[in-house]
């Protein structure tokens, strides 16, 4: 063999400089969300995490790791990466927080056929942005070049986050009962669920994603709503968490409120939902019409407005709304627990 027939692996597709370009532009990103426990920084082969374990008397970890979907085609055909990663984060912290878990740090999978510093860079300031909203440190994470395994331009994210709550504190719906009052806390959009019908009832309706949003009162694009990144629940949480009785908590993802409500029901009650306490937001409206998509489809794909339900006793429902709007949450009583396992887990009144 001449040292002409030679190979690289930059002849493969992979450039290592490149990806050690862009260890280097995180770096900054990963230091401004550092938090007490973490040990070291960037560049290791593990991050590394102490358990401040005397703060806890029964400390429990709780983890989760998701993606964002098919969102990911709409960040990448606009051009627009800047809030993916925050759409990352918040689809992981916001699991760990409805059972009491404070997140401690994330983790992040970037995958590319061939590497952008300039894109991967900017999803992954959106990460450190998700990750300073939660509280989180951003203690690593994996950049991985895969020719061939991607279309050009194209990238694909998953998270992992790790949380500690102590045993006798976690929310885990058990104490649910007739009675308590069902809060709905609002979404910022679509956050990051039901995205491949998004996408679908985009490409039926032939719509310009750069056209104005029908009935949105600051006069975003249609574009511009559906990357709204999903909203991060995880301070206000902790703080209604800290000072009142909150018996259940369900973040409001694929499956809706119909599916994902009924995962924190005890046996013996069921949940009824007046679908005329909250107002569909625009986007949601745009995609129900032009879908079009009927009412029962759009409660189970869709959070349809409500990112978050917090189920609590009735005498406290007026303090935690007060408390969580301290916080910046717009909260509304949406829902009742009812004695009875009823037909279904979910039973709504009222019109969407």
């Amino acid at each position: 063999m001449t040292k002409h027939d030679t190979l690289s692996y930059r002849d493969a597709g992979v450039d290592i400089d490149s990806g050690a370009a862009l260890v280097e532009r995180i770096k900054p990103f990963a230091k401004s969300t550092l938090r007490d426990g973490v040990v070291g920084g960037l560049g290791g082969f593990g991050g590394l995490f102490r358990l401040a374990k005397d703060k806890y008397e029964a400390p429990l970890l709780v983890s989760s790791t998701d993606g964002v979907g098919t969102k990911l085609k709409i960040a990448i055909d606009l051009d627009r990466h800047a809030t993916i990663g925050i759409d990352l984060v918040a689809m992981c912290v916001n699991d760990v927080i409805v059972q009491g878990a404070e997140p401690l740090f994330f983790l992040d999978y970037f995958a590319t056929g061939k590497l952008d510093v300039a894109t991967a860079a900017s999803v992954i300031e959106g990460i450190a942005e998700g990750c300073r909203q939660a509280g989180a440190a951003l203690l690593g994470g994996e950049t991985a070049e895969m020719p061939d395994m991607y279309a050009p331009g194209h990238y694909d994210l998953a998270g992992f986050t790790v949380g500690i709550v102590d045993a006798a504190k976690v929310i885990d719906g058990s104490r649910i009962a007739a009675g308590d009052v069902i809060l709905g806390l609002d979404s910022s959009g679509v956050h990051s669920n039901g995205y491949s019908l998004v996408r679908r009832i985009v490409e039926r309706s032939g719509a310009d994603l750069a056209s104005p949003l029908p009935g949105a009162a600051d006069g975003r694009s249609l574009g511009d709503a559906l990357l709204a990144p999903t909203r991060i629940y995880v301070r206000s949480l902790l703080a209604a968490i800290a000072a009142h009785d909150i018996r259940g908590l369900a973040h409001i993802t694929g499956g809706g409120i119909t599916d994902n409500l009924p995962r924190v029901l005890p046996a013996g009650v069921h949940a009824e939902i007046d679908l005329d306490s909250w107002q569909l937001p625009p986007v949601f409206a745009w995609l129900r019409a032009n879908g079009p998509v009927a009412d029962a489809e759009m409660l189970r794909t869709f959070n349809c407005g409500l990112g978050m339900l917090a189920v609590v006793p009735a005498a406290e429902a007026d303090a935690v709304i007060a408390t969580l709007g301290q916080h910046g949450e717009t909260v509304r009583r949406v829902g009742v627990i009812r004695a009875g396992e009823g037909a279904t887990p979910v039973q709504y009144t009222g019109t969407l």
